[in-house]
């Protein structure tokens, strides 16, 4: 797939079938993940690959927006690891960068995903935490539930000119 129809064209997948992601894709997308910017190429992020059916109930239930994570083939959540951050404040872009890689990778792949934000609401960290036990300093930033679309969107045609400014506002 062409990369500006893979940008222009990807949409949120909120219904999978029963198929599965095999190894291979899954390997390419944590690849395009791993190759997202980061600030001082820190690159702090880590991945859990959830595939367990039961886990992936848990998850949809401890999250009020990710009801999809119970019917798709896994899951990742995307975690930062705060220790080895220099550049503090720029964890949360680092880990924006590589959920948007992770869509994006998966469209490309004719898989859908879609991007459920965990970081920075206190309560559905804890709630994640609970379903993942994690380590103090390993925060989890975004919930990417994944599979193969059970539904065809078309593209969203966002583009506004009035968001658009020259110079000046």
């Amino acid at each position: 797939m062409d990369i500006l129809q893979a940008l222009l064209g990807r949409r949120s997948i909120r219904k999978y079938t029963s198929g599965v992601v095999d190894d291979d894709a899954l390997a390419m997308i944590l690849r395009a993940a791993m190759a997202a910017p980061s600030a001082g190429n820190e690159r702090p992020w880590h991945f859990i690959i959830v595939r367990n059916r039961e886990t992936l109930r848990a998850l949809s239930q401890a999250h009020p927006y990710a009801e999809m994570a119970a019917s798709a083939a896994l899951a990742i959540i995307v975690c930062a690891d705060i220790d080895v951050v220099k550049h503090r404040d720029y964890w949360p872009q680092d880990c924006a960068a590589a959920t948007e890689n992770i869509l994006l990778a998966s469209h490309g792949l004719g898989l859908g995903s879609v991007w459920v934000g965990v970081y920075p609401r206190e309560a559905r960290v804890a709630e994640i935490r609970r379903v993942i036990p994690l380590p103090d300093h390993v925060i989890p930033f975004s919930l990417l539930p994944l599979g193969v679309p059970d539904e065809q969107k078309s593209a969203a045609g966002r583009f506004s000119e009035d968001r658009i400014h020259e110079e000046h506002w």
